[in-house]
């Protein structure tokens, strides 16, 4: 009978009503309605002429009832109702964008028949959601890869846990020990710093260069060595020595040691400062990078790697903002240079104004510049109201992103944690199992010969 054409539509069906229900849900269309989209699942069912196809567009049908039924979200056919009723489909919230887009897909129903309320917000969640899955899950890919890496290398479990400790200060009480170590080191390097700018601090020799305090000269020697250790050890423990160099963090960490080894090796060398000229100002300014080794406290701080992620991808709304800021501070600066080029405050030529333009525009207001003339406060007044609304402009798009990096963040360092502890249990598992299978041949070595009578059937435990 499947082979058997069935004609189950009049040939002028448009009165006719078919039955559908949708996990339970029943509800009466009429051929009238589904044959205005005849691209559609339901649409398809009018141009049926046989068992096979008819199952082919649902889970299972009843001819005397003229019933169709499909295993679906019943909650979701209501929606489709309403598409057949208006022609317009509308975004259901309960459902993620992508179970959303699985069921419109099911039931042959196209994007474009999203209603204008809801389309821009359904497109902007399926590409933040599909960028968000693809970012998150390509990342701790990344990491699962580098953590295989290890069962390849000698000494491997042992170097995956040193690493393991190094890279995540949650990992363990010892990574969390060598986390305050390390910061310890950071904030005492640049206090050394610090302290050392101030006259009462500094040592003068002989031929009048100053020199380091002994006590600051011995720490600073203990944070280079420190920092050494740290860079060192990270290279030899790494997995992928060529990823190494890659990472921002790791070359931070190699930057605040160069200059170091670099004055070191131009005094051994070449003499001090004072005695190199033009070479001695770079070499000053070498031991100025020293203050970059602040950058280190961002591997162990989620939410300073939070603000380096977010502006690293917040490059478009950045240059918006600088645009922004560009165009208002001309724009100022001309009517200021306009209005106050006949009085002697500082507005004397346009380039001059663009630094009161700048402080003005963002609100920092140093007051060297002021404005005298009635016209030149207006235009200060625009000036400073426009920088208000223009660096709030960004704001909320930033600080969206920055909340989606530090929520990927704390998910990166729970993902190794959570596959070093599963790791660890599966090993335990497997070496309790291999101990249970021991256990009876110990046994049998125990005794002389094992008693046959136990092994018979009568004696098996009942199962």
């Amino acid at each position: 009978e499947s082979g058997e054409t069935l004609n189950y539509w009049d040939p002028d069906f448009e009165d006719d009503v078919i039955n559908i229900n949708v996990g339970g849900l029943r509800r009466r269309l009429s051929s009238s309605a589904l044959s205005k989209f005849p691209d559609t699942r339901l649409g398809r069912l009018l141009s049926c002429d046989s068992e096979e196809s008819i199952l082919q567009l649902c889970d299972d049908y009843d001819v005397s009832a003229r019933e169709f039924y499909f295993d679906r979200n019943p909650g979701f056919f209501l929606y489709v109702l309403h598409f057949y009723q208006t022609g317009k489909l509308h975004v259901m919230e309960e459902l993620c964008v992508f179970s959303f887009c699985q069921e419109i897909e099911y039931w042959g129903i196209n994007e474009f028949f999203l209603d204008s309320c809801c389309s821009y917000r359904y497109h902007e969640r399926k590409l933040e959601s599909r960028h968000h899955n693809w970012d998150e899950e390509s990342e701790i890919s990344d990491i699962n890869l580098d953590l295989l890496r290890y069962s390849t290398l000698r000494c491997g479990n042992l170097r995956k846990r040193l690493w393991l400790t190094m890279e995540n200060p949650g990992y363990s009480i010892p990574s969390k020990l060598f986390s305050f170590v390390s910061i310890s080191v950071v904030l005492v390097s640049i206090a050394t710093m610090c302290i050392h700018s101030m006259p009462e601090y500094q040592v003068v020799d002989e031929n009048g260069n100053v020199l380091d305090a002994p006590i600051l000269h011995n720490l600073e020697y203990f944070c280079i060595s420190w920092f050494t250790f740290e860079v060192s050890s990270r290279l030899l423990l790494s997995p992928n020595p060529q990823k190494f160099f890659k990472h921002p963090l790791n070359l931070i960490d190699i930057v605040s040691v160069l200059p170091f080894y670099f004055t070191l090796l131009v005094d051994v060398t070449l003499g001090s400062d004072s005695e190199l000229g033009n070479l001695g100002k770079v070499v000053q300014v070498f031991r100025l990078m020293r203050i970059f080794r602040v950058l280190k406290l961002a591997r162990h701080s989620t939410g300073l790697r939070s603000l380096g992620a977010t502006l690293k991808h917040s490059y478009r709304e950045v240059g918006i903002l600088l645009l922004y800021l560009a165009v208002g501070v001309s724009v100022f600066s001309g009517v200021a240079y306009t209005a106050e080029k006949e009085e002697d405050v500082g507005f004397d030529t346009i380039p001059a104004c663009w630094w009161w333009g700048t402080v003005s525009m963002t609100t920092v207001g140093y007051g060297d510049v002021v404005p005298v003339t009635v016209a030149g406060k207006l235009a200060a007044s625009g000036c400073i109201l426009g920088g208000i609304l223009v660096v709030a402009l960004p704001i909320t798009i930033i600080f969206n992103k920055f909340s989606h990096f530090y929520r990927k963040q704390k998910a990166l360092e729970a993902a190794v944690r959570n596959s070093d502890k599963k790791e660890l249990e599966d090993t335990e598992d497997f070496s309790s199992q291999n101990q249970d299978s021991e256990a009876p041949s110990e046994i049998f070595q125990e005794g002389s010969k094992p008693d046959r009578q136990c092994l018979t059937k009568d004696t098996l435990p009942a199962h």
